[in-house]
């Protein structure tokens, strides 16, 4: 048996879709189910391996679309400069080394080939291009082999994209894709697709997939029928990762779904089952369904992430202190935090903030620090790997207003760490316990920002006023268990159990 995660792309800055499959992939492993995540978005700026190793997945546990009908492994890139010279035809006449690429010279041919290294390896190529006369008519793409080449030729005074070949490990071409404009065609040895919609159906079919195997769809933006209509007869699940319908736009007798979700939803029917991440929201798409539906499909709910360990401090907390860990993004509304600490600083002196994540709310949120002088208590502290960060603090506080989980929600309370946010589902009415391990603070989206700012702003200086931060902490640790990861496996695995064998 095993269970094929699908998803569209990966980038370097992972949402909360990636963390939670990489939450999914800790929890099967220890189950020793074998787990594939699947990707079937287009990546050429980065080798995948690379960009999958940094969230936390295995090689072996990660299938790229365009690189599985080729026997070259997904690998870290190590194709070396010196390969890349063995390769070339004419002799070079000189070569120009910069920080990040190599550029070499062919005076005679009128020819240059610049060499991109990789960005986690100056010692390896990731990228070539080819450039003749001026014009660029070559893209080779680097893993431990040539992965694949574009090429391409002059039109419109650009270059214009029209084939792409992908490698086997000997160099021989495994297929090649045509393209003009947005139409695509796959070429294969002994038979050739029109879209990218055939493309994956032949990828699923390739799969074999028996009633053992399990389809989990993550994303399914343009792919969701694709991928129903081809799974079977495995199983397929759906997995909820946000809010699934608008609230203002729903009535007694009509319902306006999440768009993301309402494929999957309208083929109900088809679908062995779903799964949200907090028993609240389970509760209320199962009535949903059969308040506005005819189909009764099973809904499950399992955590999208879970806790190894619960973290405790190895020294004393700093106090006063704050933490949020989010994109910077406008949907998480970290720009009224900074204000609310602004506001909250004038009555508790010694109190810190600090902001970790990146996002292209970043100009805008410094230039609030900035133009306040708040640079010496607020800081952003960009990117990083929080497991060891959260229980330095004394607290965490969140803006956002829509989630589904909320992953450093469950990272918070497992370190112990009390929390401050608006009283919105799921996420936050998951892990804030008004009065008990926090405060859930007033919201509706008729609230000025200025009201909103307030309301952050008392529930800070409340939590810090009451002296309650010792008990807030240890009610955090005891909600914290309950997802632990040896409570997610259990859930995980009885809902496999039970879906196989119905």
């Amino acid at each position: 048996m095993t269970i094929y995660n699908i998803n569209l792309g990966i980038g370097w800055a992972s949402s909360g879709v990636e963390y939670a499959q990489l939450y999914r992939a800790e929890v099967l492993r220890r189950t020793n189910q074998q787990a594939k995540f699947v990707f079937l978005d287009f990546i050429s700026n980065n080798n995948i391996a690379n960009l999958t190793k940094n969230i936390g997945f295995r090689n072996d546990e990660v299938i790229w679309l365009y690189q599985y009908f080729t026997d070259v492994p997904v690998s870290p890139t190590t194709y070396s400069p010196e390969q890349l010279e063995k390769t070339f035809s004419y002799p070079i006449t000189r070569v120009e080394r910069q920080e990040h690429l190599i550029r070499y010279f062919f005076d005679d041919q009128e020819m240059m080939a610049t060499a991109y290294l990789a960005k986690n390896n100056d010692l390896a190529v990731e990228r070539v291009e080819l450039v003749s006369r001026g014009n660029l008519i070559r893209k080779d793409f680097f893993v431990a082999t040539r992965l694949f080449a574009e090429y391409y030729s002059p039109r419109d005074n650009r270059a214009y994209l029209y084939q792409r070949k992908f490698f086997n490990l000997d160099g021989s071409v495994a297929y090649e894709e045509i393209i003009d404009g947005d139409n695509i065609m796959y070429r294969f040895r002994e038979q050739v697709f029109y879209s990218k919609t055939e493309f994956i159906a032949y990828f699923l079919t390739c799969l074999k997939l028996s009633s053992e195997d399990v389809v989990i769809l993550d994303r399914a933006t343009d792919i969701g029928n694709t991928v129903i209509k081809h799974s079977k007869p495995a199983k397929i699940g759906v997995v909820v990762h946000a809010e699934h319908y608008s609230k203002n736009y729903t009535d007694s007798h009509h319902i306006l779904w999440n768009n993301f979700y309402e494929y999957q939803f309208d083929q109900a029917r088809h679908v062995d089952f779903f799964v949200t991440a907090t028993r609240a929201q389970m509760v209320v798409l199962k009535r949903q369904f059969e308040q506005y539906t005819l189909d009764r499909p099973r809904v499950f709910d399992i955590p999208v992430g879970s806790l190894s360990m619960l973290k405790k401090p190895t020294s004393n907390r700093t106090k006063d202190s704050l933490i949020t860990a989010s994109r910077l993004a406008g949907e998480k509304h970290v720009d009224l935090l900074v204000w609310a600490v602004i506001e909250a600083k004038k009555q508790i002196p010694n109190l810190t903030f600090s902001i970790y994540g990146t996002g292209g709310e970043e100009a805008k949120i410094a230039k609030i620090i900035s133009d306040n002088h708040a640079e010496n208590y607020i800081k952003l502290m960009g990117h990083a790997k929080l497991d060891d960060i959260y229980q330095t603090y004394e607290a965490y506080i969140s803006a956002s207003t829509s989630e589904g989980f909320g992953l450093t929600l469950m990272e918070a309370v497992g370190s112990g760490l009390p929390i401050v946010g608006f009283n919105v589902p799921y996420g936050n009415q998951n892990f804030i316990m008004d009065g008990e391990n926090g405060y859930l603070v007033p919201y509706d989206e008729e609230f000025k920002p200025k009201d909103l700012i307030t309301y952050l702003a008392e529930g800070i200086m409340k939590l810090f006023y009451e002296d309650k931060i010792m008990q807030f902490s240890q009610a955090s640790y005891k909600l914290a268990e309950l997802y632990l990861t040896s409570e997610v496996q259990e859930k995980w695995e009885n809902t496999i159990r039970e879906v196989i064998n119905d």
